[in-house]
């Protein structure tokens, strides 16, 4: 780790394959944590390169508990958190409105990071059980069109950091990696970043994944998702795109529209209010858009409003409430 460190420390950057192996040894409990500070400090003074991330994905992948879905085409849908802006779970949403609509999703998730409550809780709290069995999560795939892979579940070797980063209280690298280590590997990703840089980071590991459909998303005005607050930024296989409400024909909404509650058991009332069908107006659209362009990547079909008319029907007919009934219950 001394030789490591000095290389960072004289501003060079690591090799992908420098960076798999590093992170495979502070995984596995050979640095102190004081060494494991350092390292992980280093990437919050200057930009991460993306050989450096895909090295650092490699690693994660390669420790994680596999699970097998390749007999369905499925899709995540996650952001990086770390937006500050403790939204309601509008990505947790949007996944069980695209399995209502007949898609598969296989959506990995945690914790709250930057708002109250994460994926994990909401779930936690509605009686899903987290499980890394196989058999389980292929089921629910069949029956409801979407399972959860709780992330802590399937990546034991993140507990060896877990001290480090609690002691730090700051964004760390291991942040940006959340959506990008499902190890269920999707064929399909919708993924929102914290930041421009980061978009550009995913689409390139993005591209480099034969035959993968996917769309990065970054609100210009800090969101990890589509907001409908204003501008945002997508990237895909097609290029860039910036894109706002009007371009999609809908109304630009407030920040206000998106509060996530101050507490987890308020996170769950709002999460439980939408899928039921009886969200406001802006809820509605935002989980929807989302849901549509999601819809559009598995379809392969850039149909905006055609898109959203099936994503509605999804959230507002009970679709979406059936598919999460399915898996809860």
């Amino acid at each position: 780790m001394k030789k490591i460190l000095e290389k960072l420390f004289n501003q060079y950057k690591l090799s992908s394959q420098e960076a798999e192996d590093v992170l495979k040894k502070i995984t596995s409990g050979n640095y102190p944590n004081e060494q494991i500070a350092a390292f992980l400090t280093v990437f919050n003074m200057r930009p991460i390169s993306v050989d450096e991330l895909k090295g650092f994905r490699k690693a994660l992948l390669d420790l994680a508990i596999p699970v097998d879905l390749s007999a369905y085409e499925t899709i995540d849908m996650c952001g990086t958190g770390g937006d500050g802006k403790n939204t309601f779970n509008v990505s947790t949403l949007a996944s069980f409105v695209v399995a209502g609509a007949g898609y598969k999703v296989a959506k990995h998730g945690n914790y709250g990071v930057s708002s109250v409550s994460g994926s994990s809780n909401v779930l936690e709290a509605l009686g899903y059980e987290f499980t890394n069995e196989e058999k389980i999560l292929q089921q629910q795939i069949e029956t409801a069109n979407i399972t959860f892979l709780h992330a802590p579940k399937f990546h034991p070797a993140m507990a060896a950091v877990a001290p480090v980063r609690r002691a730090l209280k700051m964004k760390t690298f291991f942040n940006m990696l959340g959506p990008i280590v499902n190890p269920a590997r999707p064929t399909h990703q919708l993924a929102g970043v914290f930041s421009l840089e980061l978009a550009r980071l995913y689409d390139y590991i993005f591209q480099d994944e034969q035959g993968k459909r996917y769309a990065v998303i970054y609100g210009i005005d800090g969101y990890d998702e589509i907001s409908l607050t204003g501008d945002f930024v997508m990237r895909n296989r097609q290029g860039e795109h910036l894109l706002n409400p009007e371009k999609l024909g809908l109304k630009k909404i407030q920040p206000k529209d998106l509060f996530g509650g101050n507490s987890v058991e308020e996170a769950v009332e709002i999460f439980k209010k939408i899928i039921n069908g009886k969200g406001t107006e802006a809820q509605n659209n935002v989980v929807c858009a989302n849901a549509a362009i999601a819809i559009g990547i598995m379809k392969n079909h850039e149909d905006f409003d055609e898109n959203f008319k099936e994503a509605k029907e999804s959230l507002l007919g009970g679709k979406a409430l059936k598919s999460l009934q399915l898996i809860t219950q």
